[in-house]
């Protein structure tokens, strides 16, 4: 007779499927009303329930032997404090520093396998260390159009290629719309790691992984850059005006030989949560497909 796995009753599928529901919202960490270390807690020594009780002086036998007058450490003391663990110098690199380190790093790649390797062995953004993969590119590093997003969310993160989810789904109805998809464009983002919980990432985030797409740009030599949403936008043109303000402006963009257009448009999120919107996206997409054939 062989054992047989229980099946789940209905009230823990319907557990196991809430918990699964908010892990594909990103809510993938439990929070309280105080905030915690996570880096340290887990080496962190557990406290004593009981202060040790101390021991009585004993007399050490001359004649026995070194061994035998080791002294051990009474039952219930603490152990020696674990060193602090530190996740390369994202935990204790200053923000200059990284960016300035970055910098150096981001113009050494000579190719875009280059970069990728060097960007994977970056250790002083901490947005390395919570996610699962770096989220460097897809589609086609020849193309004319490179699209830039500002960082990967759950989808992106599991499979490892930006634009992969939901917004990525409509990305690529509205690339297609004007007659492209991912074999004639180049896709990325100004991030290319996860932040935790799917959050925006912070400035300093930005910051330092700002000369890396910068090199990437520069590596892939586009024609036209199209930043999609806000960050993207504010990032490579330092304009401090939403995207509602920004959307379908041309932008110059310089590289080292030569200056680009950069044409500011709506990410596909923001048309998920707004698709009242998607007429704004179509007129700027019908302004990217004349620029691509010379008519604008």
């Amino acid at each position: 007779m062989t054992d047989q796995m229980p099946s789940p009753s209905d009230a823990q599928a319907d557990l196991i499927a809430y918990l699964d529901f908010h892990v594909e919202a990103g809510a993938d960490a439990a929070l309280d009303e105080h905030p915690h270390d996570r880096f340290t807690e887990a080496d962190a020594p557990a406290p004593a329930l009981r202060a040790p009780r101390r021991a009585a002086p004993r007399a050490v036998d001359q004649t026995a032997s070194p061994v035998a007058n080791t002294l051990v450490p009474p039952p219930g003391s603490a152990p020696p404090a674990a060193a602090p663990r530190t996740f390369g110098r994202a935990a204790s690199a200053q923000p200059d520093e990284a960016a300035s380190d970055a910098r150096m790093r981001a113009r050494q790649a000579k190719s875009l396998d280059e970069l990728e390797r060097i960007l994977a062995d970056f250790d002083a953004c901490p947005l390395r260390f919570t996610a699962k993969n770096l989220v460097f590119a897809d589609g086609n590093p020849e193309a004319r159009v490179m699209f830039l997003g500002e960082a990967p969310g759950a989808d992106e993160d599991r499979i490892g290629k930006p634009f992969m989810g939901r917004s990525g789904q409509l990305l690529d109805k509205m690339m297609k719309a004007i007659g492209l998809d991912r074999t004639s464009a180049y896709i990325g983002n100004i991030v290319p790691w996860r932040p935790p919980g799917n959050r925006n990432p912070t400035p300093q985030e930005v910051a330092v992984c700002r000369p890396f797409v910068e090199r990437q740009i520069e590596l892939v030599d586009p024609d036209i850059i199209v930043c999609l949403g806000a960050p993207a936008t504010q990032t490579l043109t330092g304009s401090k005006d939403g995207i509602l303000r920004t959307r379908g402006r041309l932008f110059p963009y310089k590289l080292p030989n030569r200056e680009v257009k950069l044409l500011a448009t709506l990410h596909p999120a923001f048309l998920l949560r707004q698709p009242v919107q998607k007429r704004l996206a179509w007129r700027d997409f019908r302004s990217l497909r004349a620029l691509l054939d010379g008519k604008a």
